[in-house]
């Protein structure tokens, strides 16, 4: 072997003094430098960390605390608070809206987890009436309530938790670079999650009314199974964008103040969302025995029910 080794030695050295360019001899010790391309596949396999975990922190959602106790004396439904007739009137309210929400209704509802609050004109309640709903379902021990303030074109939500405006839905409209989750907020209220408005759009009902939107929702809808999402949206009679989003609602409340609203138009604003197969009204501010100290009361009724507060309102 050696003598192989000692001839090969000698014909290079023959090569080189007849002038052949030739390699100098210590390319033999250059050989070990090879190892760095084991060690390049090492370094590879360690880039991804990095961005998995920037992924990972990306799904987060911003967390907001709200004011409970500020709620509390303004008279809205927040856990841990008293016994008030506000907040039994509530559980009577959203028992038929879960057992819709759920299956398990008189029969299966489509979308039912989906639920819409709106009035006919401004000025009845529904915001109140949202956020309400939405804290009295958060309450429950097994559902989870995404609150949207779909009002793009006054949207009150946000003001009223006492939180400031940010980005939400119609930017998740218009941006494709954002997620849901850059515009969640999570609350101090276990289970309660809200979407804001976002920024104000010329074209927001061509933007309701878009692929986009139904895709959104159907998302919103799939991403949680014990996820019950209310959308505060425009007055009916004032905007079309209500009209619009009833299309996605397996649900819609129509919030009704006594003693103002016209049965003509609640008649008129029930016309335009007949696409919803399931609608409950609630009859909003009647004063009267106990219920004076807090300034509301609510009747409820299912389709064509015959319950009293809401005879008078539904259609023949």
């Amino acid at each position: 072997m050696s003598s192989l080794i000692e001839k090969a030695a000698q014909r290079l050295e023959q090569l080189r003094q007849a002038g052949a360019d030739m390699p100098a001899v210590p390319d033999a010790a250059a050989a070990p430098a090879s190892p760095p391309e084991t060690a390049a596949p090492v370094a590879a396999a360690a880039k991804p960390a990095p961005v998995v975990m920037k992924e990972a922190a990306k799904t987060v959602s911003k967390s907001v605390r709200l004011d409970l106790a500020g709620l509390t004396e303004a008279g809205f439904v927040t856990p841990n608070a008293p016994r008030a007739a506000i907040a039994d009137q509530y559980r009577v309210i959203k028992r038929p809206l879960i057992a819709n929400a759920t299956g398990k209704g008189a029969s299966v509802v489509q979308h039912g987890n989906r639920i819409m609050v709106t009035s006919a004109m401004p000025g009845e309640g529904k915001s109140f009436t949202a956020i309400n709903l939405a804290m009295s379902i958060a309450m429950e021990l097994d559902y989870t309530v995404l609150l949207v303030d779909a009002d793009v074109s006054r949207p009150s939500i946000m003001k009223t938790l006492g939180l400031p405006p940010g980005p939400g839905l119609l930017d998740l409209l218009t941006n494709k670079q954002m997620e849901m989750s850059d515009t969640l907020l999570r609350t101090n209220v276990d289970k309660l999650s809200l979407l804001p408005s976002g920024t104000p759009h010329p074209r927001a009902t061509e933007l309701l009314a878009s692929d986009a939107m139904t895709d959104l929702i159907e998302e919103m809808g799939h991403r949680y199974p014990d996820r019950i999402i209310i959308f505060d949206s425009p007055p009916l009679l004032l905007t079309t964008e209500s009209r619009v989003l009833a299309t996605h609602m397996g649900q819609i409340v129509v919030v009704v103040q006594a003693e103002k609203t016209l049965q003509s138009q609640v008649r008129h604003a029930l016309t335009t969302i007949e696409s919803c197969p399931i609608k409950l009204m609630v009859l909003n501010q009647v004063h009267g025995g106990d219920q004076d100290a807090y300034g509301y009361g609510y009747g409820y009724g299912h389709g064509a029910s015959s319950d009293a507060p809401v005879s008078e309102t539904t259609p023949a």
